[in-house]
């Protein structure tokens, strides 16, 4: 059993891993430095609510989560010599986060990713979401998840550390039926992050969570993220149409730039051309995950050659969604004090499909009451051997 494994076994997570690519070293905790966790206030929204800055340490990886919006807002991991750096998108002020931020770090819901023309019907009943990503609805709409500030709930075990948090998001909020009662918890061991979503309602809805950092493995702030190698477990894809709604269509990668079932640099073919690529500006797509059975299993492995860092994505969702920072447009100034240009960081968001309210043969996002929504996300954070 690997050292990330048991760690698993600890935390209570079955892994189903189905892929083993390569080998990673996993930081383990430093002798005698027991996990922790600070507090710290972050600042004031602009309408009166104080948000707390969480750091969680354990071995070498030091994470800090902010009460708005359950916003990673950095993420510090070795490289392959012990030199420490940030990992994760992000800024270094909450004005920032609330005027700013194209979703740096957060949780995103009710529903993670878009819905076509924010409308979708359920139980004979049509719903009509706020347009925020014309025509359609995106993230929860126009005040979602990553505009609220959580309660925070500190979580101590032997071997990690974590913070649950929860917000309940009440009936007809952004036009969706039923109060939501959501709770996402945060672990962090020496070797990565998981991360548990829990939901339930009062009204039969859709829900879709997830969380939406964006990762630089040679660091924040440090340029572009093309030569980072990826590996994608999927031999499918969901195209989308021109505003970046899925078809309904799920297509085999094999053949065009959507394949990464080998590692494949990010910027190897990001400028080729395919029509899928054009309309997103780059990647900016839904991959079917080739899963057995429900528990978690591998969805990418991400590997970046100067610094040696590994990310393995581990979840039991059955999409995940690539996205290459094709709108970062300078004009971003991150925690480093660097401006932050298109391809400066990616996002690998596990998820169900886009849009699947409004398509049969997509996964179901449908949570009625008695019903409690469960899934969970691992980021184990490494370095190559």
């Amino acid at each position: 059993m690997s050292r990330f494994a048991g760690v698993l076994a600890r935390t209570g997570a079955v892994a189903l891993i189905v892929v083993s690519i390569g080998a990673v070293n996993v930081p383990t905790s430093s002798a005698g430095a027991a996990p922790r966790i600070d507090k710290d206030a972050f600042g004031t929204t602009a309408a009166g609510a104080k948000v707390d800055r969480y750091t969680l340490t354990n071995g070498r990886l030091r994470v800090r989560i902010l009460t708005y919006g359950g916003i990673l807002q950095s993420i510090e991991t070795p490289d392959r010599h012990g030199r420490p750096a940030n990992v994760a998108l992000g800024f270094n002020n909450l004005a920032d986060y609330e005027a700013r931020s194209p979703y740096f770090g957060c949780i995103t819901g009710r529903y993670a990713n878009r819905i076509a023309l924010g409308r979708f019907t359920l139980d004979g009943v049509t719903y009509q979401l706020p347009i925020n990503n014309a025509p359609n609805s995106l993230h929860g709409g126009t005040v979602g998840f990553d505009k609220h500030v959580w309660a925070a709930t500190p979580q101590r075990g032997r071997d990690s550390v974590g913070l649950k948090l929860m917000f309940t998001s009440p009936d007809g909020d952004q036009g969706y039926p039923g109060a939501l009662a959501a709770q996402v918890t945060y672990t962090v061991t020496s070797g990565g992050i998981r991360m548990d979503y829990r939901a339930t309602t009062t009204k039969a809805t859709v829900v879709n969570l997830t969380n939406h950092n964006y990762w630089n493995l040679a660091g924040e702030g440090s340029g572009a993220i093309y030569d980072h190698q990826m590996y994608l477990n999927a031999s499918r894809y969901t195209p989308v149409d021109p505003t970046l709604i899925p078809t309904g269509s799920i297509d085999p990668v094999a053949g065009t730039p959507m394949d990464f079932t080998r590692s494949t640099a990010i910027g190897a073919r990001i400028r080729d051309g395919f029509p899928q690529l054009v309309i997103g500006r780059g990647y900016d797509h839904n991959w079917v995950l080739d899963r057995r059975g429900d528990g978690l299993s591998l969805a990418a492995r991400v590997s970046e050659p100067t610094s040696g860092r590994v990310l393995n994505v581990y979840t039991t969702e059955p999409g995940i969604q690539f996205y290459s920072g094709n709108f970062l447009d300078g004009t971003l100034v991150g925690t480093s004090g660097r401006m932050y240009r298109q391809g400066d960081g990616f996002a690998l968001e596990t998820q169900h499909y886009p849009d699947s309210p409004n398509h049969a043969n997509f996964p179901s996002t449908v949570l009625r009451p008695g019903q409690v929504y469960r899934t969970s996300t691992i980021y184990q954070l490494g370095t190559g051997r």
